[in-house]
């Protein structure tokens, strides 16, 4: 089982690489191909909407045929993706590459997370899922200064074609190495709706919705833009931006993790993290174009505190029947990488409308402070339907 999930780790890594790339080659891609803020929101939007959108039938895959091929499979099309985003001569064709990248990513977290729930105890699972986020996070780093380097050696095209030679490697390390766990045999083969008639859910779900779409969409694409317009951050410096904020989402997972066994409650160390969250995206929202660490920190700040998805995932995997597992935790993922993609299209309306024009003496920051304040409210939202829901530790 290590090597399999070995596997998926690598596949995992490149996930998290495929979420948060678009911010570091924003300036090359608007320099070469005329892609704009508002293009790459767009494409960013897709990647998680398609990723979210494959989540009911890989579910269903995962429960039915296992994550092996589930994943092998689904993780070959995302290395086409890459080939196609190599290719691309324009936002259309970056567009197209993103759903497929994404439709790629969609089954490898949930393959380690259905290995995790169906072969080991209950009680370790919220640990094991903030580890593998965190190591998987390292796909985060690589698309930081790592990719700026790269870009700077072998242009944006040479990094996406070794991108797709290293995807389409890692699929067919998958499909060699990952070993299906025992198959449930249940009287009732159950189904999505059995799990959407489940009260406890909703507020988890919810919770799901408001409290990833943050730090997924600052880091996965608002931070290059940002500290290029508000700070005239070159390359490099957004490079080493985001590497800060990728290693706060990092020890974040990590620390999310065991936190539940200590504390003794999921939904409150929930809660607390992200009201940190949101006080960071307060703070980001009045002073949005401070010089000096003080952005950097805020944005640190909301990966450290926003880096909840383990746990919440971790909350409603306590409330799954065993035959549903695979249905039950693509359905809590649905959730939140669905609202990042939808976040995601938004923020880039919001950016577009609210950007100052050479006849506006508004600042340069004017659009960021807006969308720190959107993304503080949504997550405020989540934690009030999140104050109905149950606490439940395995």
């Amino acid at each position: 089982m290590r090597v399999g999930i070995a596997a998926l780790m690598v596949a995992y890594v490149l996930s998290q690489f495929y979420r948060a790339f678009l911010a570091v080659l924003s300036p090359v891609l608007k320099a070469e191909i005329g892609a704009t803020a508002e293009n790459l929101a767009s494409a960013s939007g897709l990647w998680f909407l398609a990723f979210a959108l494959m989540q009911i039938p890989v579910g269903a895959a995962l429960d039915r045929i296992g994550p092996r091929i589930t994943a092998s499979v689904l993780l070959s099309v995302g290395g086409l993706g890459a080939a196609v985003f190599a290719m691309a001569s324009g936002p259309a064709a970056i567009n197209l590459a993103m759903v497929l990248i994404g439709i790629g990513c969609a089954p490898v977290l949930m393959a380690s997370y259905y290995i995790f729930a169906r072969s080991l105890a209950p009680a370790v699972f919220g640990t094991l899922a903030g580890v593998i986020i965190g190591v998987g996070s390292l796909g985060n780093l690589a698309a930081s200064l790592p990719l700026s380097l790269a870009v700077e050696v072998i242009g944006w095209r040479g990094a996406m074609w070794a991108l797709c030679a290293v995807t389409l490697l890692t699929a067919a390390a998958v499909w060699l190495l990952v070993r299906d766990p025992a198959r449930v045999i249940h009287t009732s083969k159950g189904s999505l709706l059995d799990l959407l008639r489940m009260p406890a859910l909703w507020p988890i779900l919810l919770m799901m919705a408001a409290c990833y779409a943050p730090a997924a969409g600052l880091r996965g694409l608002w931070i290059g833009p940002y500290m290029t317009d508000v700070f005239q951050a070159d390359a490099a410096r957004i490079g080493q931006a985001t590497l800060i904020m990728g290693l706060a989402m990092v020890a974040g997972n990590f620390a999310y993790g065991p936190l539940d066994r200590i504390l003794g409650s999921r939904k409150w160390l929930v809660f607390g993290g992200n009201a940190l969250a949101v006080a960071c995206l307060l703070g980001l929202y009045t002073h949005p174009d401070t010089p000096g660490p003080l952005p950097i920190a805020l944005l640190a700040g909301v990966g450290f505190f926003g880096a909840s998805f383990p746990m919440v995932m971790a909350h409603g995997r306590a409330f799954l029947p065993p035959h549903l597992v695979g249905r039950g935790v693509t359905l809590i993922n649905l959730f939140g990488i669905g609202a990042a993609g939808i976040m995601q299209i938004l923020t880039g309306r919001l950016h577009h409308a609210l950007t100052p024009t050479t006849l506006s003496s508004a600042p340069p920051s004017t659009p960021y402070a807006a969308l720190f304040a959107f993304y503080a409210a949504l997550t405020t939202a989540g934690l009030l339907v999140y104050l109905l829901s149950k606490d439940r530790t395995d």
